[in-house]
């Protein structure tokens, strides 16, 4: 397993890390979970992520036993969490007002059983919270240390700008990281955010590497019953002839290497320096322990100039960037 540094801070994480969403906490069983924890970190593991919405918290609870089995020593791990999406009903349970996140953080720090976390991620920008208020907040978690860095989660390139000028005039600290969506399929930070990010000295933990098992290709021959994809309705949009053709021939240039298409899926976004940590979902030990293996590949220019000529797919700004229904609801 290789490490890179968190943008230009002192915080370092494997290139490989796991995720918890859409697993932890609910559609894999409690042990098992645990079992794809300890296989992550004896592989070199050290970054763990996840997020009060995750399962209603079950995400963290599910954390907080395997850490206290002691396997391993909770200082040598790199965990996050994030808020804004709501918990509940009330209306000051959502969003990054100073309310909400001082809630969030104690009812994080509660489930984890924990005494602070390393990444706090504002999970989505709040259109109707001053970025002054999110962030002083988030500078009094950090000076009482219950948060050791603060990032951002789908921040458009506009909104990174923004929160690093107002941490600025603040003297307070800045976001150290985002989190988007980036693969294969999936490039628009490409257009703006790297270069705006890199400019801030800000890393990337990257989700969704894999297309959420898209480009593992489990679908080239149809949605296999159980799987993600028979309940991912985000999945199927993707399942298009021209998709699955694309995946067909990238897998034929993963096998000249003798890897997997995750492994090759997985080293093209590591071939960008930009990237921290690519964030992975597991559901069995065995996809741990195959998806870090792609930290010990390396792409030559000649496979990687192969790649975009079977992608040719410019990257463009997804939906996911603009007001949802969700906030002009809270807006009218």
């Amino acid at each position: 397993m290789k490490y890179r540094s968190v943008g230009k801070s002192g915080l370092k994480i494997s290139e490989i890390s796991l995720g918890s969403w859409l697993t932890y906490g609910g559609t894999v069983e409690n042990e098992i979970a645990k079992k794809c924890m300890a296989v992550a970190i004896e592989q070199g593991v050290n970054f763990i992520d996840s997020a009060e919405i995750y399962a209603k918290g079950d995400a963290e609870k599910v954390i907080a036993e395997f850490l206290a089995e002691g396997t391993v020593d909770r200082k040598d791990l790199v965990i996050s969490s994030k808020v804004f999406w709501p918990m509940s009903e009330d209306m000051n349970r959502w969003g990054l007002g100073r309310k909400n996140i001082k809630n969030a953080i104690e009812g994080t720090l509660e489930r984890l059983n924990l005494d602070y976390i390393d990444i706090y991620y504002m999970h989505r920008y709040d259109y109707m919270t001053p970025v002054k208020e999110t962030i002083e907040v988030l500078d009094d978690l950090v000076r009482d240390g219950k948060i050791h860095y603060w990032g951002t989660s789908v921040w458009t390139a506009a909104q990174l700008e923004r929160a690093n000028a107002v941490a600025k005039e603040l003297k307070a600290h800045k976001p150290i990281v985002e989190q988007p969506m980036y693969n294969m399929f999936s490039r628009h930070i490409e257009l703006e955010i790297m270069s705006v990010a890199k400019t801030h000295g800000m890393g990337f933990t990257v989700w969704s590497p894999l297309g959420q098992g898209l480009l593992t290709g489990k679908y080239n021959d149809g949605i296999p019953e159980g799987s993600r994809g028979s309940r991912s309705e985000s999945i199927k949009k993707y399942l298009t002839d021209e998709n699955l053709l694309k995946i067909k021939k990238l897998g034929e240039i993963a096998k000249t290497l003798d890897i997997t298409m995750g492994q090759l899926a997985l080293a093209w976004i590591l071939r960008r320096p930009e990237i921290s940590a690519a964030i992975i979902g597991a559901s069995k030990p065995e996809h741990v322990i195959e998806n870090v293996k792609a930290s010990d590949v390396t792409l030559t220019k000649d496979i990687l100039e192969q790649i975009e000529e079977i992608l040719v797919n410019e990257p463009e700004w997804p939906l996911t960037y603009k007001p949802n229904k969700y906030f002009l609801d809270k807006m009218r």
